[in-house]
This record gives structure tokens, C-alpha cells and sequence, in this order.
């Protein structure tokens, strides 16, 4: 029954019946995903379905958003996943929250401070994603600390596009990703809304099952903004 009414979900979005679909209160996330990705698909050009947090903060006044990626779906990914992921969630933080994206690809390593496989595949992913889209803010590898403060990014990474000022974080795994948006969740204070889905033809997002009231919301509007939104879907 689960399966059967999120394929009906999926199908209605698919065909254009529905502009998008939520579910995931009351169904496993692989039912989720697997609705979406059979019936509504990727979107053109894209391979890799994942998800990002959408963090957000009262700041002097000001909301400020970050998107942190991927910490729902792609447990490890490789770099043209890693690459994917950033282009589409760069893409998606453009359309929804209107400003320019500029995407951190996050290590322990920031500019060859440290070798290790791990953060070859950050620099591997970096330049695959550059190489896709050109048009787009990219830098790493990049600590997170360098990624966001300004003072740290001068002495670590003088002349990046992106580092000191980046709002679209994408970590090199599932589980920095998870862990990291929990830690600035719980202890950071901001709020966190997601794994909102990246990457299919049409908006579909997942919930935890242990989500309230006030994250049923959120996430629908995250949906609905996604179906009006030139770009958005993807």
C-alpha cells in the first residue's frame, strides 16, 4: 500500500497531472525515491539524483540560506557524482533563493594542504563540474572554515571565486553531509529543511518519517516554489 501511493504520486507529477509531490512522513524514503526517479526522471543532462538541506537563519535582520548537499541520498559518491550534485544543487539555490550560487566543495584539505584519495576525488569532482558549467561559481578543495570565513580564506585561499563566501556547501560524502547539517541543526541553531530532492525532471521531496507539522509545511512550499520556478525542478 506504501509503494502503491507513492508510485500513484509520482505518476500524477510525471504526466503533468501534479506540478509535485511530498511524501515520506508515513513512507520509506527508498519508496520515495524510487517513485520519483522510475516515473518522473531525471531532468536533461543530469545522471545523478541526490538532495540538500536547505539551512536557514535570522542573521541582523536578515534571512540567510545556505544549501548543504548531498545528505539524503548518495551515500559515497564518486567525483562525476560529486559533480553532479554540485551543478545541481548550484542550480537550484539560483532559482529558489535568487542569488548567485557560489558552490564550496568541502575536504579536510583546503589547496593541497593534505593528500589523500579522499581529497583527490574532491579535486577531481571540482574540475568535472568547472568543465561542465563554466558559468557557475565553483572552488575547492576547500575546508569548510576557509569555505565561509572571509579571514581564513585569505590565508588559505587567496584569489578563490568562492571561498570566504560560499552558500552552497557540498560535502564529499553522505555521512559529513548528514552529520554536518545535524551538528549546525542542533547546535548552530539555524533551521533545517530537507533532504529536499535534486536532480529529477519535476520537484518530488522526501521527509523524515520523524518529521512535525511545521516540516510538512515547509517542504511543500519548498515543492511549490520548485514547480514555478524556471529551473527549479531540476
Amino acid at each position: 500500500e506504501s509503494k502503491k501511493v507513492t508510485m500513484q504520486a509520482a505518476m500524477l507529477v510525471g504526466t503533468g497531472e501534479a506540478d509535485a509531490f511530498v511524501a515520506g512522513a508515513a513512507h520509506p524514503t527508498s519508496d520515495v525515491l524510487r517513485a520519483a526517479i522510475f516515473l518522473i526522471g531525471t531532468a536533461p543532462g543530469v545522471r545523478t539524483v541526490a538532495s540538500y538541506f536547505a539551512m536557514v537563519r535570522q542573521e541582523g535582520g536578515k534571512e540567510r540560506v545556505l544549501f548543504f548537499a548531498d545528505g539524503g541520498v548518495v551515500p559515497d559518491p564518486d567525483p562525476a557524482q560529486l559533480a553532479d550534485i554540485a551543478i545541481s544543487t548550484a542550480d537550484r539555490f539560483r532559482a529558489l533563493v535568487g542569488l548567485e550560487p557560489h558552490v564550496a566543495m568541502l575536504s579536510f584539505s583546503t589547496k593541497g594542504s593534505a593528500q589523500h584519495p579522499k581529497v583527490e576525488k574532491v579535486v577531481e569532482a571540482t574540475a568535472r563540474a568547472r568543465a561542465l558549467r563554466p558559468d557557475l561559481h565553483i572552488d575547492g578543495e576547500l575546508q569548510v572554515d576557509a569555505a565561509l570565513v572571509p579571514e581564513v580564506a585569505a590565508a588559505k585561499a587567496k584569489g578563490s571565486i568562492v571561498a570566504g563566501h560560499a552558500n552552497v556547501l557540498i560535502f564529499p560524502d553522505l555521512d559529513a553531509a548528514n552529520i554536518g547539517y545535524k551538528l549546525v541543526q542542533r547546535l548552530g541553531g539555524w533551521s533545517a529543511y530537507g533532504p529536499i530532492l535534486s536532480g529529477l525532471a519535476r520537484p518530488a521531496n522526501d521527509l523524515s518519517r520523524g518529521c512535525s507539522a511545521d516540516d510538512v509545511v515547509h517542504v511543500s512550499l519548498f515543492a511549490l516554489a520548485g514547480a514555478v520556478a524556471p529551473g527549479a525542478g531540476s
